[in-house]
């Protein structure tokens, strides 16, 4: 049970009862009956009638205004950026690019708990959305008519259980804005995530599907698009130039009641919540569920952030929102558009903060920079950087801290020469370095096109119920492999596949596939064809944990 002064963080996203106490998730939803799919079993009430949806072909009400981005009109309070006496123009004029979004997944009810009996495991339950007060209810309590299981002895009703349980559709609400004439959207990741169908719906109540052009979950931000030729949009503005106390609006669809405005402040700037390129503005605009990949406008109609998460005891606002910083966001959508997915730089070291007590030991005059405590290799072994050094300047400008470093070489151009400065023995160093890819570095999917370039390799290993990753320096040192250790790493293994089966485990390396050293995920596949055209069933891997080697056989036979 959770404390009623326990402050939570949340994403925006989702639809929770009024009185719901419980921890953010993603992207909040309800289970919504098959016969009845349309039924929007999240909202708190019923919303209004909306319009038939529009072909594809219909223009929205409200038009790309001459393919030029919707701003604010002109007026005093806007020139001089002080409070206007309303908001209302700015609302008419920005409104028609904001969206409300609709995912709508299919998923399997989750099992009741094992051991309870024959034939119990199938009596109907209620299904309550995550952090309801009425699922806390019924797991301290008990449910008349269910079995007692776990949990304190009480019976469980998530979910009517069974392993013939039918598959249920579960409905999620969030919201958009458009930035072209031509129909790119842009919400959060966590809004669409394992949504099966995506649909936006315009002011005007046209409705429209859409389909995922590449996402960032590091950041939290997704691109959509929409077919259209004339539509309303906004434009990013400076998030660089707002200050704390500047005016800002934020436009969405809060509890799933349809479009609704707030205003306030921007109340600090660069929070870092969790994520790694955290960069938010913090406002006391009213931010509740369903806010979530909305935008914050200032006074000249610009998007200088997007709505991401709250802080709040109870699941509604109390004034303390954060929005993903729009110089952020425009990098990771420009990116998107292009590619599908992000490609930061990669240096392939570890730093730390230079603390006032450091720089004195180091004979800095200030503690700024970001110190280098490995240099396990790549990129920045390449380039002559050594533990010890201090890296005070990157891409010709000052860095401030790890952090500022973190986001300047994600910033940086892959492949070319990017000069730095570094403290090394009281003495300034010039380097230049070719950075890499932080992406392929991690070995981690970075979006739709990764994932189909990435399909034929990982044919052999979905076979055998693995999600493998090329073993990179920075990977080794992460999972405390020794240095110059090649190989594939485990990256998750699958609870129903062979591999699971034979003990196999994440953060396992394996070094060998049938009996010849691996290093690549080709080298896997080319193994494995040639296992199977031997005519064998298994490959043997030898595998490496914790230093201590084990031999494992696998099937490879495709039925």
């Amino acid at each position: 049970m959770i404390r009623k002064n326990t402050k939570l963080l949340l994403t925006g996203s989702g639809l929770a009862l009024a009185m719901a106490l419980g921890p953010g998730i993603a992207q909040q939803t309800a289970p919504v009956s098959p016969a009845a799919p349309t039924a929007q079993a999240e909202a708190p009430a019923t919303p209004p009638a909306i319009p038939a949806e529009a072909p594809a072909n219909q223009p929205v009400v409200g038009t790309a205004n001459n393919n030029a981005p919707l701003t604010a009109p002109d007026s005093s309070a806007k020139r001089a950026q002080v409070m206007p006496d309303s908001f209302a123009d700015l609302v008419d004029k920005v409104s028609p690019a904001v969206v409300n979004i609709t995912t709508t997944s299919v998923v399997s009810q989750p099992a009741r708990g094992q051991g309870q009996g024959q034939g119990q495991g199938r009596r109907g339950g209620p299904v309550f959305p995550p952090g309801s007060p009425f699922g806390d209810m019924f797991r301290d309590f008990g449910f008349p008519g269910m079995p007692q299981g776990q949990d304190g002895g009480q019976g469980n009703p998530f979910g009517q259980g069974g392993p013939d349980a039918p598959s249920q559709r579960s409905q999620a609400l969030g919201s958009g804005f458009v930035i072209s004439a031509d129909g790119f959207v842009v919400t959060n990741n966590h809004v669409i995530e394992d949504a099966d169908k995506i649909e936006v719906e315009f002011k005007d109540g046209h409705k429209r599907a859409a389909k995922v052009i590449g996402t960032d979950p590091k950041t939290d931000i997704a691109l959509l698009k929409v077919e259209g030729t004339d539509l309303p949009f906004v434009q990013f503005g400076d998030s660089d130039k707002a200050r704390v106390g500047d005016w800002v609006l934020a436009l969405g669809n809060p509890l799933g009641q349809g479009f609704s405005a707030s205003s306030g402040i921007i109340s600090a700037r660069n929070r870092e919540l969790t994520g790694t390129y955290d960069d938010f503005l913090q406002t006391d605009a009213a931010i509740n569920r369903g806010n979530s990949g909305g935008p914050l406008f200032n006074l000249d109609g610009e998007v200088v952030g997007v709505n991401t998460a709250i802080l709040s005891p109870n699941g509604g606002s109390i004034g303390i929102g954060f929005s993903m910083a729009s110089n952020v966001v425009a990098k990771v959508v420009k990116q998107l558009e292009q590619f599908g997915e992000t490609r930061r730089g990669w240096l392939g070291v570890k730093i730390q903060d230079v603390t006032p007590e450091m720089a004195d030991a180091l004979g800095l005059k200030e503690g700024q920079g970001a110190m280098i405590t490995d240099v396990p290799g790549g990129p920045a072994a390449e380039a002559g950087m050594k533990a010890g050094d201090v890296v005070v300047s990157f891409a010709g400008g000052p860095v401030k801290d790890s952090r500022d470093l973190v986001r300047r070489v994600a910033d940086a151009p892959i492949g070319e020469a990017v000069p730095m400065t570094v403290m090394r023995q009281g003495q300034s160093v010039d380097l230049k370095v070719t950075l890499g890819r932080r992406e392929l570095a991690e070995g981690g999917e970075t979006g739709s096109q990764t994932a189909k370039d990435s399909a034929a390799s990982q044919t052999a290993s979905d076979a055998m119920g693995l999600t493998l990753a090329e073993l990179t320096p920075e990977l080794a040192a992460q999972i405390g492999a020794p240095s110059g250790t090649q190989g594939l790493v485990v990256r998750s293994v699958d609870p129903e596949g062979p591999a699971a089966d034979k003990g196999i485990a994440s953060g396992d390396v394996i070094t060998e596939i049938g009996q010849k050293p691996v290093a690549t995920l080709g080298d896997l596949d080319a193994q494995v064809k040639a296992a199977r055209d031997a005519g064998r069933k298994s490959i043997l891997l030898l595998i490496r944990r914790g230093g201590d080697p084990l031999y494992v056989a696998l099937p490879i036979d495709r039925s």
